[in-house]
């Protein structure tokens, strides 16, 4: 059975560093496409970072480029979002995604992706 399990949401303040992680289980996860998303209340969910295959390439939307960084732990099936110098418009719910493809509008296409975890919220404040 496939899971995706999100971890580490919580509030802080704006400059502040969180870390969300994602235990995956059931699949060969190594050779597909992790990513994360987030998504407001009322909105479409939204690519912020996607690595892929094995940790090989990873690509950010341009709002997190250069203080989120993605990686992931093939020995522990995990893959993780670093949050740096938070803003309070990186606030939302926050979910990681897998899929056994690559595509170049991953960020725009969330229903492309074929596993996702429950989400984790996580609230910056100015």
């Amino acid at each position: 059975q496939v899971q995706l399990v999100e971890s580490g949401g919580g509030s802080v303040q704006a400059g502040g560093s969180l870390k969300l992680s994602c235990l995956a289980s059931g699949f060969a996860y190594s050779s597909m496409s992790l990513a994360w998303f987030r998504q407001d209340p009322g909105m479409r969910r939204e690519g912020v970072a996607v690595i892929w295959p094995a940790g090989r390439y990873t690509d950010y939307a341009d709002s997190v480029e250069g203080r989120f960084t993605i990686s992931q732990d093939n020995d522990k099936n995990t893959f993780d979002l670093q949050m740096n110098s938070l803003k309070p418009e990186d606030s939302g719910l926050y979910f990681c995604a897998a899929d056994r493809s690559f595509r170049n509008t991953w960020a725009q296409h969330p229903e492309d992706f074929d596993y996702w975890g429950q989400g984790t919220q996580v609230t910056v404040s100015s």
